[in-house]
């Protein structure tokens, strides 16, 4: 017989957690405390990669974010076309929350702009730049709304469509902000190119200017960094210019604001500009995470305030390691947010309940003094059942950029989905990527709806279901990855002759992964709802 008092609090937890994902999906609860929550990025150097790849990543980790994907097509633009510029802000009219976006203003356009694979922070274009993301905050009165024109998301849009390289990219990003501002809150921007991979972070002047504050720092090549809603740049030399950057304000605004004291500290960009981020666990112990899990050696302790801004994995950092990375929810550690909740099965024995899920929310957290009960503040893991969508980029210059350019794509929480290649190459993808159902409310004809019902039906008795869904999942993604080789070695030899006709082939492939990864996440939804009918 199962514990009464067990059992019950396991219902009440399940529709606590349904009640959760269903209600504040869409975001309506703002940063507790100030402090972001959102998306983690992990980025590495090209001697670190089993395959010779420099890598960026991204979870966006918003459920107000758009939930299609699409390619934009490279545009020669007549002179003196002028480019909008739009502010996203919140939109509680469609059938779920949702972003709209504002007209600000305009600037001039480029003659030219590249193709790119459009999510909703662009994710890599044709020459093979790619750019993950992560929101730290930063001090409230740094966001300068009244006069800049460029927020978060647009400057991504306008490094991707106009730039070759990530110093391209960061270079643009000086000159377009200080004329036209930024308005948005403090983000690291993680930038790659075939070559090497950055951390760009960036924050507003404060009300009443325009312009910006930022600092850049390379990732050496052997090496591998993580960004998690913490600002993580701290001492920096533009001596050394090929391992930072920075506008040229980045000492004398933190100095003029009483940030920072040149005759009592050196200079941190990180405690000048967003101290508060350095205090989030939920921030530090993914970066904790990300770390141990590539550099077990080091023995890093998971309470530290701070960890190196990036370390040398033990051994080459693969693909199928990066998933792993992004899938975790502290399994096989202390900071398993379910592994205490338990019950008393049939024979007598303390199991893990099958309810117990490590995605609840931190209310649950710190309602059952789950794993010390962090609260708001509280343990906060990489994996998140409200990721919109995924990406692990590959740049490679071994390659040409139709084929050298790969993102892995994932939908909604990626521990209950998986990676599809998009080649940057490609010319379209399937109708259900590009469908945009959230925001119109629940549809078979979307992609995400499928890993989005998948997600939140394996939440409900997670510790059984997962065991059904995570196999079928990392046999597919095992099967794309060892088919990989094969795939760019076919397009290599078409590409030889026609260049044309490899992309044709790429597109092709990755459309087939991508209609074929939707129709079995539909299928084992379905699979989960007759499997478990008589156990909830």
């Amino acid at each position: 017989m199962l514990n009464q008092k067990t059992l019950t609090i396991n219902f009440v937890l399940a529709g606590i957690i349904l009640f959760f994902n269903s209600s504040f999906a869409g975001g309506t609860f703002d940063w507790p405390g100030g402090y972001p929550d959102g998306c983690t990025s992990v980025t590495v150097g090209k001697k670190a990669s089993a395959s010779n790849s420099v890598t960026t990543s991204h979870t966006c980790d918003s459920h107000r974010t758009r939930a299609w994907i699409d390619i934009v097509g490279a545009h020669d633009y007549a002179p003196g076309t002028l480019d909008t510029m739009e502010k996203r802000t919140d939109n509680d009219s469609l059938a779920m929350p949702a972003y709209k976006q504002v007209h600000v203003g305009t600037i001039p356009q480029a003659d030219h702009t590249y193709k790119f694979i459009d999510t909703a922070y662009p994710c890599m274009n044709e020459h093979q730049l790619a750019i993950g993301e992560s929101t730290f905050g930063g001090r409230e009165t740094l966001r300068a709304e009244d006069t800049g024109l460029i927020d978060c998301q647009q400057l991504v849009h306008l490094m991707i469509e106009r730039c070759k390289t990530a110093r391209g990219a960061i270079r643009l990003a000086d000159r377009l902000t200080k004329k036209y501002g930024y308005n948005d809150a403090g983000e690291c921007l993680t930038i790659a190119d075939t070559k090497e991979v950055w951390h760009f972070e960036i924050v507003g002047p404060g009300k009443g200017n325009k312009g910006a504050v930022w600092v850049a720092q390379r990732v050496p090549d052997g090496h591998v960094s993580v960004v998690a809603n913490g600002s993580r740049i701290r001492s920096i030399d533009l001596d050394k210019p090929d391992y930072f950057m920075a506008s040229n304000n980045v000492r004398e605004v933190a100095r003029d604001s009483g940030w920072w004291n040149p005759e009592n500290s050196e200079f941190e960009f990180c405690y000048a500009y967003s101290p508060g981020s350095r205090q989030s666990m939920s921030t530090r112990r993914r970066e904790w995470r990300a770390f141990d899990l590539v550099a077990p050696s080091l023995d890093l302790h998971p309470n530290s305030e701070n960890y190196p801004f990036s370390v040398k994995p033990d051994t080459l950092v693969t693909r199928s390691k990066l998933v792993q990375i992004f899938q975790d929810y502290y399994q096989g550690t202390r900071f398993d947010l379910s592994a205490n909740l338990t019950q008393v099965n049939e024979d007598g024995e303390t199991i893990v309940s099958p309810f117990a899920n490590p995605f609840m929310p931190y209310d649950m957290n710190r309602l059952f003094n789950i794993n010390g009960g962090w609260g708001w503040r509280g343990e906060r893991q990489i994996a998140r059942w409200y990721t919109m969508y995924a990406t692990i980029t590959q740049s490679r210059e071994q390659l040409p950029d139709e084929i050298g350019g790969v993102v892995w794509l994932a939908l909604d929480n990626v521990a209950t989905s998986v990676y599809i290649p998009v080649y940057s190459s490609v010319i379209d993808l399937p109708e259900s990527y590009k469908t945009p159902g959230r925001k119109n409310g629940y549809t078979r004809k979307s992609a995400w709806w499928a890993f989005n019902r998948l997600g939140t039906l394996t939440a409900q008795r997670f510790r059984d279901m997962i065991d059904d869904v995570q196999p079928e999942w990392r046999k597919i993604q095992q099967e794309m990855f060892a088919r990989q080789d094969d795939i760019e070695a076919k397009a290599l030899e078409l590409y030889k002759n026609d260049p044309e006709e490899a992309i044709q082939f790429l597109n092709d492939y990755t459309n087939r992964m991508g209609n074929k990864v939707v129709e079995k996440a539909w299928e084992m939804g379905d699979m989960l709802w007759t499997k478990y009918d008589e156990k909830f």
